[in-house]
């Protein structure tokens, strides 16, 4: 744990917050929430949901949007120790898991992942900025010029910590939300429902509703083990349940709404780049692109602030300014490289063999077998380190995780794995394995 030099960063990194500064209320994370939410890598499922799945996107956008609202319950029940306690999401793991599964699995594995979206997110943003500065000034830029500085922007604001995620949200969401509605207005003004590919249930198949309701859910449900990273500056636990939960129920209802037409109707996967060409009015245009910018910069602060601290978890010894450092120029790197957005489902279905048996294992520990409260000795353990290894979280995690890869995707892994994690890990932890609670 390492104290900053300077002001102008978080001080705080594995310790617990000061109960001075914990002065956020469910309004300023309902914001951050909601300013995370409709963005470019978000953009993916729902679109593919209908290009790929082909399915209408009324079921497109049901599917989705059940799967992410799963998902969010579940994350907002686990901010609710980051409040409580003041410490970082995979920190607190810990205490689900053990210090050695959390410290070497757990963490590395949310490091990936943040890392993942954080291309993503870059890699979709820079399309958006290429595509405006080719078309509207005439100049190419090569697109890994663009995804180094606009990456690296993004780093460089996660590196100034919580304050600044708090200011930029803030600041962006009246230009994210006119956004919002100038993506609507030109939807509407192209989109005939009478259509029956646009208006009816034609194409609705029960295989690809469920993969991609789970392949939702598999997206958000890893956020359990960072959410408390934000919360951890909340008011109460109820302030920062609420806030999570309702600006990400209302984020991805326009996500999913935006998403799934725009590929059922202009059948694409970035919305802000075809809805800006395609808009009647040059300036509408114009400010559609922005406002995709700027969600870009919103949701990736966001996921390099919460990736650096799952580096952190793992490698204590580099302190918050280095692993930010550390994250960032690595997420810079990955940026370079549009295959990953690409190939989205392909990675996010890969990406949650390890993600969906951790989260099932934290879900199930903190809110069925400690019944939502993390006891004063099993801090305690944690702090002094001698909570090391939790056999049934390993063992659930090492064989779920392999079932996961045998299954085959049409069989909607995703949430079949979940529960079935749930339920092995309860069955261990309660009549097999000793857990502390």
């Amino acid at each position: 744990m390492t104290n900053m030099n300077t002001s102008k960063f978080e001080r705080y990194g594995l310790e617990p917050v000061p109960l001075s500064l914990k002065q956020s209320s469910w309004k300023e994370y309902a914001i951050i929430t909601f300013a995370f939410s409709v963005n470019a890598g978000n953009f993916l499922v729902p679109t593919l949901a209908v290009t790929q799945g082909n399915l209408s996107w009324q079921a497109a956008f049901l599917a989705v949007w059940i799967g992410a609202l799963l998902a969010f319950l579940l994350v907002s029940a686990l901010s609710i120790p980051g409040a409580l306690y003041g410490l970082p999401g995979q920190y607190i793991v810990r205490a689900f898991t053990g210090s050695w599964l959390a410290t070497k699995i757990a963490s590395p594995i949310r490091v990936i992942t943040s890392l993942y979206w954080f291309s993503v997110q870059t890699i979709g943003g820079t399309f958006i900025l290429q595509t405006v500065i080719s078309n509207f000034f005439n100049i190419e830029i090569p697109f890994a010029i663009l995804a180094i500085c606009t990456s690296g922007i993004m780093a460089y604001l996660a590196l100034v910590g919580y304050d600044a995620v708090k200011k930029i949200t803030r600041l962006f969401l009246p230009v994210l939300l006119i956004g919002q509605g100038l993506m609507l207005y030109v939807i509407l003004s192209q989109i005939s429902f009478e259509n029956s590919e646009v208006a009816s249930f034609t194409s609705f198949q029960w295989g690809p509703f469920l993969f991609y309701m789970s392949l939702a859910f598999v997206q958000f449900v890893s956020g359990v083990s960072a959410s408390s990273d934000m919360t951890r500056y909340a008011k109460t636990a109820k302030q920062g349940f609420t806030g999570m939960f309702v600006g990400n129920a209302a984020g991805y209802f326009m996500t999913a709404l935006i998403g799934t037409l725009v590929g059922s109707y202009f059948n694409s996967t970035n919305p802000f780049v075809v809805l800006s060409e395609s808009s009647p009015h040059v300036l509408v245009g114009l400010f559609i692109t922005f406002s995709g910018l700027l969600a870009m910069i919103s949701i990736n602060i966001g996921n390099a602030y919460t990736g650096s601290f799952s580096l952190l978890n793992t490698w204590p010894s580099l302190g918050r300014i280095r692993s930010s450092l550390l994250f960032g120029v690595v997420g810079i790197t990955f940026s370079c490289f549009p295959t990953l957005a690409s190939e989205a489902s392909y990675f996010i279905s890969y990406l949650g063999a390890g993600i969906i048996p951790l989260s099932a294992i934290l879900v199930t520990d903190y809110l069925l077998i400690k019944k939502g409260l993390i006891s004063e000795d099993v801090l305690l353990k944690v702090i002094s380190g001698s909570y090391q290894l939790n056999l049934a979280a390993i063992f659930t995690f090492a064989s779920m995780s392999i079932v996961y890869l045998m299954i085959p995707k049409t069989f909607s892994p995703g949430m079949l794995i979940f529960i079935s994690s749930s339920l092995l890990y309860l069955i261990l932890a309660k009549n097999v394995f000793k857990i502390i609670k």
